[in-house]
């Protein structure tokens, strides 16, 4: 067991809200049902061993005009009492309110001040520790939102203003959170991302992917540890726990993201690899903030996850837990009648609502991973012994 979180292995609820490519508006968990379901679903998790989960205040529906309704959490702290659930809250992914400029100076303010209501809101509902995720994805949605108009404010070439403008949020809602919670833990969450040259590649597009591996991937995350960018307030203590994304789509060839790389091309790094750059570079707890396989190809993805987790813990780099990201099936953000396999449980429409209908192969698969963990628990713990008693 993670000595952060109850369990290794945990689970994320999609949480997204906001315009997608097409103007229309979407909330995940309201389409999911999870909001209604958050109970039964908790009730799923806990009997499949998972304790911990990633949740969503949602700040669209949370701040009306900078006044604040937390109705649409009641739900989930209720759920979490109930099933002894622990809770990382993410407090930004993707929506925000409309009559909100992202790139205004009001937006991190504003943010702000949503972020402290909403811990001082969490720390008087259930108790500690309380874990938050001030901005989900920063590199992400400034790409997507800021730079090809995917999501609202469906801006174009603007990427890294809205870069910087969500890490002043980030920021400053940490320090807010503080001031309300001072025990407060931060999941630092952002994609991990590797380009790889062309076949034929110049000298520039060696340069660039370079920059892009080096430094570009890393942004968000050196300006929040005070490493870049300085005067936006971050600081080393701010980086506290590195929350990486990572999909099969994560890599790509320079200039092509809508092309992954395929499993067998040999330019593709390892995850392990991957993940050993960032403990190294900032010495910190790192989290698998979300990870998924995409219908058949789920049960192989979530073996050979456990494989690079054990593989990582027993190079000592220090993994606290891996979520499973979405534990649901959802609608794609720009498709709304096409649905994406990839959690534990698929969700059919049935008399009751949204069925919960589980993958056996998938769960199969999340059994072989806990007792692989277990295994190294208890390896370790047996090695550990002998060094203890030596010491005395």
């Amino acid at each position: 067991m993670s000595p952060l979180f109850r369990s290794f292995y945990m689970a994320g609820f999609e949480c997204a809200t906001g315009r997608n490519v097409h103007g229309e508006w979407i909330d995940q968990i309201r389409a999911t049902e999870h909001d209604d379901r958050a109970d039964g679903d908790y009730a799923l998790l806990r009997g499949i061993g998972i304790e911990c989960v990633r949740e969503a205040v949602r700040w669209p529906l949370v701040d009306r005009a900078g006044c604040y309704d937390f109705s649409s959490l009641a739900p989930f702290i209720a759920a979490a009492k109930q099933r002894r659930m622990q809770v990382i809250w993410d407090l930004f992914h993707y929506g925000y309110p409309e009559e909100l400029d992202p790139f205004s100076a009001q937006f991190a303010q504003r943010f702000a001040r949503y972020a402290q209501a909403a811990a001082h809101h969490v720390r008087e509902q259930l108790p500690g520790p309380h874990f938050f995720t001030p901005i989900n994805e920063a590199s992400y949605f400034a790409w997507a939102a800021g730079e090809v108009g995917h999501f609202g404010p469906h801006q174009i070439g603007r990427g890294h203003e809205l870069k910087l403008s969500l890490a002043r949020a980030a920021l400053l809602g940490i320090d807010a959170i503080r001031a309300v919670c001072p025990k407060a833990r931060f999941v630092t969450v952002d994609p991990l991302c590797h380009v790889v040259p062309p076949l034929e590649a110049s000298k520039s597009e060696l340069r660039r992917v370079e920059e892009f591996n080096r430094d570009v991937v890393f942004q968000f995350l050196d300006i929040v540890a005070g490493r870049s960018m300085p005067e936006l307030g971050g600081d080393q203590s701010c980086l506290d726990i590195v929350g990486i994304n990572y999909y099969a789509s994560n890599q790509w060839e320079l200039d092509h993201p809508e092309r992954p790389l395929s499993p067998t091309d040999p330019r593709k790094r390892q995850l392990a690899d991957l993940v050993k750059d960032v403990a190294w570079r900032y010495g910190r707890p790192v989290l698998i903030s979300e990870t998924a396989g995409l219908g058949a190809a789920r049960e192989d993805w979530l073996d050979q996850l456990s494989d690079t987790a054990v593989q990582l813990l027993e190079a000592g780099v220090p993994l606290v837990g891996v979520c499973l990201y979405p534990v649901l099936g959802m609608p794609e953000w720009h498709d709304r009648e096409r649905w994406a396999r990839m959690g534990l449980w698929d969700l059919e429409p049935g008399p009751k609502g949204l069925e919960r209908c589980p993958s056996l192969p998938v769960l199969g698969a999340l059994e072989r991973a806990q007792a692989a963990m277990e295994a190294l628990c208890v390896s370790q713990r047996s090695t550990a012994a002998p060094l203890a008693q030596a010491r005395r």
